[in-house]
């Protein structure tokens, strides 16, 4: 049976069957939804269900808490409905259209044992920028690809990246092995809605594990000198002491931004380590528990500390409805191992 979703900000109005996922429903029709894994994983889908009632085939999707659900809110990528449906969500700004194109790899260095820092240049078009936190395509010969988080602002034509090597990996662990300074790579960019939303008028708390920082890193960066950058709070999680690759870089960020507060937290700490231990999320919550209902989230790395990030803040009294995540960066490196060959 055939429901009738209407977009209350825009007008939209489509239809879908309720077998398919409204997101599927709305690209047949050329509605202009965020999406980003079309898995459930990244949140990027998010809306609110002013009217109606949405079902998922299984249980709530990762992106999704009960919290949330039981709030109102959906994800389109998997949600079917049940009813017609009102839904509310902000019309996408998606910035510059992706484009495919030529870059030359300008320099590749390790930054620690399984994270490599690859520089490339692109040909910068004279209308070509990306948002702070968007992705680009490496595409391969194959007809495949692999995504990585640009880990720079858009400054000029070179653009920097955090690439953490999957064992058998066909990208990670083998073709990048091989690059050298001027090699050329196909890629496409800017990809993804993860970015700054600087109308929320809040404190910023980021969360990241493993090369999750590199998109943080990015918007960061954006916020240098702008006299309206807001306090920040940056949680960086990790293995061992030895996987904070930027731990010195960071530390000296807050000369160029207003009130930065760098936490590093390991969960496998050796015995001489004098900082956090545990995880970010719990860290942020030892810190902040009675601000956390006055700030914007934005988190990225794996979807399990974002998964439980989210549900443990709104806990303790974090706003749903200021969370921004970005789970690709792990999900990607997964299909990056899954499809070698």
């Amino acid at each position: 049976m055939a429901h009738r979703i209407t977009w209350l900000e825009t007008g939209h109005s489509f239809q879908a069957d309720g077998e398919e996922a409204v997101l599927s429903a709305a690209r047949r029709s050329d509605v202009p939804f965020a999406y980003d894994c079309r898995s459930g994983g990244c949140g990027t889908c998010r809306v609110r269900i002013v009217e109606g009632s949405v079902r998922y085939d299984d249980e709530l999707p990762m992106g999704l808490s009960e919290e949330e659900a039981a709030a109102g809110q959906a994800l389109l990528c998997q949600a079917r409905a049940c009813s017609d449906l009102v839904v509310s969500a902000d019309p996408p700004d998606l910035g510059a259209p992706p484009q495919r194109l030529l870059a030359l790899v300008q320099s590749v260095e390790p930054l620690c044992g399984d994270v490599t820092r690859l520089c490339l240049e692109l040909p910068v078009e004279p209308d070509f920028r990306f948002r702070p936190g968007q992705y680009m395509n490496v595409h391969l010969p194959d007809g495949g690809h692999r995504s990585f988080s640009m880990a720079s602002c858009p400054d000029g034509a070179n653009v920097d990246f955090h690439i953490r090597r999957i064992p058998g990996g066909r990208f990670t662990d083998g073709d990048l092995t091989q690059l050298q300074a001027g090699d050329a790579l196909e890629v496409e960019l800017p990809l993804g809605s993860f970015c700054l939303h600087p109308q929320d008028y809040r404190p910023i708390v980021m969360l990241a594990t493993g090369t999750g920082l590199a998109p943080l890193k990015s918007m960061l960066d954006s916020l240098k000198g702008d006299e309206d950058c807001p306090p920040i709070h940056l949680y960086w999680g990790a293995r061992t002491e030895a996987d904070l690759y930027l731990d010195a870089e960071i530390r000296s960020w807050g000369a160029g931004l207003y009130e930065f507060h760098y936490v590093p937290v390991l969960s496998r700490a050796g015995a001489d380590w004098q900082g956090r231990r545990g995880h970010v999320q719990q860290a942020v919550i030892e810190d902040l528990a009675d601000q956390l209902g006055d700030c914007a989230f934005y988190l990225c790395g794996s979807p399990a500390m974002i998964a439980d990030a989210k549900t443990t803040l709104v806990e303790h009294g974090a706003d749903a409805a200021f969370f921004y995540s970005d789970s690709f960066l792990f999900q990607r490196e997964i299909v990056d191992l899954v499809t070698t060959g």
